[in-house]
């Protein structure tokens, strides 16, 4: 089985609709994927109804929390997404994605960078806008040469020039929020220093103890170290070690499947959910 347990649609920052997004995992090979678009469950009925047979859709989100001033990616699978405390964060989140937007181009402005909000609402169109669609503006005016570009202290990274905070969770809230609404939850891309400052392991450990069912280790923004690294803090403290994309589309360069998950892994976590299941391909609706 070929599993990628981490993906992004036009729901948020994609450049594939949803439909788009499982159909190109279909032909990619994959066997399972999860949709995971920032903060929003908004692509998963028109993923599930274009299923291709043969493919199984993993429901899921990935949650903006910040922590000691750093920012943290938590993906979470397989949870009741009617669930009112988690879904009540989630459009907290959400609402504040436009003002945030719009903080960052008028900083832009500042700069010097004719950027403008229409050109970013234009770009995002009818996803959850972020620093993707503020990035593809600034590879649009060829200020950078690509969205990874737009992502340093002199732009767009956490506490960069540009950069704009909005109300993101705190991951230990994070990981109890979706416990509560039966679901998994795996760090994404936990030292990804490419894109700025990390935490510390510290906080991993912390995680752990608070009911952090595992970490993203293969992730094109780990090295080969990293990951060696990250397999044996997860072998100390008992986490699942999962592999995936992040695929944006064009977006970004990484291909769909690019980076897998093992299926005993994806075996452990669809286990431990009990918020939601696995949708198969031409297999039956897509549960209420």
């Amino acid at each position: 089985m070929r599993i990628d347990l981490h993906t992004h649609s036009t729901a948020s920052d994609g450049t594939d609709t949803p439909a788009e997004l499982v159909a190109n995992a279909a032909a990619a090979g994959l066997d399972v994927v999860a949709l995971t678009d920032h903060d929003t469950v908004g692509g998963h009925a028109e993923a599930a109804a274009a299923l291709p047979e043969g493919l199984t859709l993993v429901t899921g989100a990935e949650l903006s929390c910040r922590v000691d001033g750093v920012g943290v990616h938590m993906l979470a699978y397989l949870f009741d997404p009617s669930e009112p405390e988690l879904a009540r964060e989630r459009e907290l989140v959400r609402d504040d994605r436009v003002p945030r937007a719009q903080a960052m181009v008028r900083k832009l402005q500042d700069l010097g960078v004719p950027v403008t909000w229409e050109q970013v609402a234009r770009i995002a169109g009818t996803g959850s806008v972020g620093r993707p669609h503020v990035a593809t503006a600034l590879v649009e005016l060829g200020v950078v040469a690509s969205v990874s570009d737009a992502f340093t202290p002199s732009w767009l990274a956490d506490s960069g020039r540009a950069y704009a905070g909005k109300h993101e969770l705190d991951p230990f809230d994070a990981v109890r929020l979706v416990k509560a609404a039966g679901g998994v939850t795996v760090f994404a891309h936990p030292l990804a220093v490419k894109r700025g400052r990390v935490v510390p392991e510290d906080v991993i450990v912390r995680l752990a103890d608070a009911g952090l069912d595992g970490i993203e280790v293969d992730h094109m923004d780990h090295d080969e170290p990293t990951r060696a690294r990250l397999r044996g803090l997860a072998g100390e403290l008992g986490l699942l070690t999962t592999g995936s994309s992040d695929y944006h589309g064009s977006r970004k360069t990484v291909r769909l499947g690019e980076f897998t998950t093992d299926p005993e892994i994806y075996g452990e976590i669809t286990r431990r959910a009990t918020g939601a299941f696995p949708v198969p391909g031409a297999g039956g609706p897509f549960p209420a």
